[in-house]
């Protein structure tokens, strides 16, 4: 009888681990999936970036310069030009 008990635990034990297991493999999926879709938009956030920052440049160098057009460029900026 004992012998039959302690199987039945072992089976028990070894099913829990088993479902543990399942419900981790999901847990790290969903981790991986979100850790790609958290990159691909820290890619693109840092693309704007430099593209922000290099507009910068250009303007300061530009005011830099003496030159009045990047200060009437820059207020200009985002909006739509007028038909």
């Amino acid at each position: 009888m004992q012998v039959q008990n302690r199987k039945r635990a072992i089976c028990e034990h070894k099913h829990k681990m088993e479902e543990m297991n399942t419900k981790l493999y999901m847990e790290n999926c969903y981790i991986m999936q979100e850790n790609e879709r958290l990159r691909k938009t820290a890619e693109i956030l840092n693309q704007e970036n430099q593209a922000l920052l290099g507009q910068l440049k250009q303007r300061l160098a530009a005011a830099a310069g003496g030159g009045t057009a990047a200060t009437s460029k820059g207020s200009n900026s985002g909006k739509k030009p007028k038909n």
